[in-house]
C-alpha cells in the first residue's frame, strides 16, 4: 500500500507530506495505524501482522533459581551495579571463598539479568559470554526462554521502553525502602511476539547496530589506552631519553600549570528569581560518558546570568568531581572539555557544584588530563580526600598545590599534545556516530517489536 500511495502522491498536486489534520481524519475513518516514514504519512490497514500473537511473557520465558554449588578458585561476582543497559560490566576475579550472602544465582549464556530495583535505571544484561565463573546476586532475576521466543528477542521486549514504563509503574505502587518488582508481575504482561523466523530477523537487525556500537567502544577503548601509553612512556619511564629525565625538566606542581579554577553551579530546575540563565550541567555521573565519546545526559538547570559569566566551560578545561566517591572509588574523576561535545550542545555548559573545572595554561590541556588520569589510576587521590559525614571530598587545592609532577619543556608538551589529539578526535568522532545508532535502533525498536514495522519494510524502502 506504501508504494502506490506514494505514486498517488506524486503524480497529485498534493504535497509529499501529507497535513496531519486530514490524517487525523482519515485515522477516524478507520485506518488502523499511521506511519510518519521520510516526512510522509504511510496507512496500514493492521497495526499488527495477523502471524503476530499476543501472549503472557510468563507463557515464554521462566525466573531461574539455580543456586551456584561450583567449586572454582576463583569467580566473578555480579551484583546490580555491575549490569547497565545490556552488558555485564564487571569481569574481575576475586577468591571463591566466603561470599556474601547475596551472591548465590547461577546463570548461563543467553540468559537475561534484570534487577529487581527501579526498572528505569535500565540495570539490566543480555548474557552473551560463558559464564561458568560468574555468579549473580539474588537482588537480579534469571530470566530464561522457554524455548517459545528467541533469547535475543526476549532481551530486546524486557528493554523496550514500553515494558520498563509499565514495571517501573509496578514497582512504584509497592511499599517498601525501594521501587521494586518481581517476576511475577513482569509474567502477568501482555506482550506481542511474530513467527521464530520473523523474530531472528528483527533480532538481526537490531544487533547489526549494536554491533557497530559495541565496535566504536572497542575502538575507542582501545585509543584511549593507547593516549595514556604514550603519556606514560615519555613522562614516567623517559624511554623516549634513555629512562631519565632529560635536562632541563624539572619537579613541579600542577598549579604552576594551570591559570584559574572555576566552581560549579546546581542552580534551579526553573527559572526563579534571577535564575533566568539556561544552561547544561556536567555532573560526575556524565564524566564516564564524556570520556569515551559520549555527549552524556546532562539536566538543564537555570542559573543567574552573572554566575554564569563566571563559570562557562570552555574548550580545553577538565572538570573534576570533587564530592562522592565510594570505599573503592577515589573521587577525582576528571572529563576534559571538547570542541566536539560543546557542539553537541545548544546551551552553555556549566560543572555541578560538586565539581570544579581548571583552566590550564595554553597548550597544556592534554597534558594535565592525561597526567590525571595517570595518578588517578594510580590511587594517588585516595591521599586527598577528607569528610566525615559519609561523603568523601576531594582537597582539590591542596592536590594542586602539593602533589609533585614532571614539568617538561613546553615544546615537548606541544608535541605531546599534536600526537593525542588525533586520539581524542577520534574517540569523540565514533561516539557521535554512537549516538546516531543509538537513535536510529531505539527509533526503530518500538516499531518493529509491536509489528508496525516489519523488516521487509525496511528492505523497501533502501531499494
Amino acid at each position: 500500500m506504501y508504494w502506490n500511495l506514494k505514486e498517488a502522491f506524486s503524480e497529485s498536486d498534493l504535497p509529499c507530506r501529507v497535513d496531519m489534520w486530514w490524517a487525523i481524519m482519515l485515522f477516524r475513518l478507520g485506518f488502523a495505524q499511521l506511519l510518519l516514514w521520510g516526512n510522509e504519512v504511510i496507512y496500514r490497514k493492521n497495526a499488527v501482522s495477523s502471524a503476530w500473537q499476543e501472549v503472557k511473557l510468563g507463557d515464554v520465558c521462566e525466573s531461574i533459581s539455580q543456586t551456584f554449588r561450583r567449586q572454582q578458585n576463583e569467580v566473578v561476582l555480579i551484583n546490580t551495579s555491575d549490569v547497565l543497559d545490556g552488558k555485564v560490566t564487571n569481569h574481575k576475579y576475586v577468591p571463591n571463598e566466603n561470599l556474601r550472602g547475596q551472591f548465590k544465582k547461577l546463570f548461563k549464556r543467553d540468559d537475561i539479568l534484570y534487577s529487581e530495583i527501579r526498572p528505569k535505571n535500565r540495570r539490566f544484561a543480555y548474557v552473551d559470554f560463558d559464564a561458568d565463573d560468574y555468579v549473580a546476586s539474588t537482588k537480579l532475576m534469571v530470566i530464561r526462554s522457554n524455548g517459545k521466543i528467541l533469547p535475543s528477542f526476549l532481551f530486546h521486549v524486557l528493554k523496550s521502553d514500553k515494558i520498563i514504563n509499565q514495571l517501573q509503574l509496578l514497582a512504584e505502587t509497592r511499599s517498601g525502602t525501594f521501587p521494586q518488582i518481581t517476576f511475577s508481575e513482569l509474567a502477568a504482561l501482555d506482550v506481542d511476539i511474530p513467527s521464530i523466523k520473523e523474530q531472528r530477523e528483527i533480532a538481526a537487525t537490531l544487533q547489526v547496530l549494536d554491533d557497530k556500537i559495541e565496535n566504536n567502544k572497542t575502538i575507542n577503548h582501545r585509543l584511549e589506552q593507547a593516549a595514556q601509553a604514550i603519556f606514560k612512556n615519555w613522562f614516567v619511564d623517559f624511554e623516549p631519553w634513555g629512562g631519565v629525565m632529560p635536562n632541563g625538566w624539572q619537579e613541579g606542581a600542577f598549579k604552576e600549570i594551570i591559570s584559574s579554577t572555576l566552581g560549579g553551579d546546581w542552580g534551579k530546575d526553573s527559572p526563579v528569581g534571577n535564575n533566568t540563565q539556561e544552561v547544561y550541567c556536567i555532573r560526575g555521573a556524565d564524566i564516564p560518558d564524556v570520556n569515551i565519546g559520549n555527549k552524556g545526559k546532562m539536566p538543564i538547570r537555570f542559573i543567574p546570568p552573572k554566575n554564569y559569566n563566571a563559570k562557562q566551560l570552555a574548550v580545553g578545561d577538565i572538570v573534576v568531581e570533587i564530592s562522592g566517591g565510594s570505599p573503592t572509588q577515589s573521587t577525582g574523576r576528571c572529563a576534559l572539555i571538547t570542541q566536539s561535545l560543546l557542539d553537541r550542545y545548544d546551551k552553555g555548559m556549566v560543572c555541578t557544584n560538586f565539581c570544579r573545572a581548571i583552566k590550564p595554561l595554553e597548550g597544556y590541556s592534554s597534558f594535565i588530563y592525561f597526567y590525571w588520569k595517570y595518578l588517578y589510576d594510580q590511587n594517588v587521590m585516595f591521599s586527598y580526600e577528607n569528610g566525615t559525614t559519609g561523603i568523601k571530598n576531594l582537597d582539590i587545592l591542596g592536590f594542586l598545590e602539593n602533589e609533585l609532577i614532571t614539568m617538561p619543556k613546553a615544546d615537548v608538551v606541544a608535541q605531546f599534545a599534536e600526537t593525542v589529539e588525533i586520539f581524542i578526535d577520534v574517540i569523540f568522532a565514533n561516539g557521535l556516530e554512537n549516538e546516531s545508532l543509538a537513535n536510529t535502533r531505539d527509533t526503530l525498536l518500538p516499531r518493529l517489536m509491536s509489528g508496525k514495522l516489519s523488516v521487509a519494510d525496511l528492505g523497501r524502502n533502501k531499494r
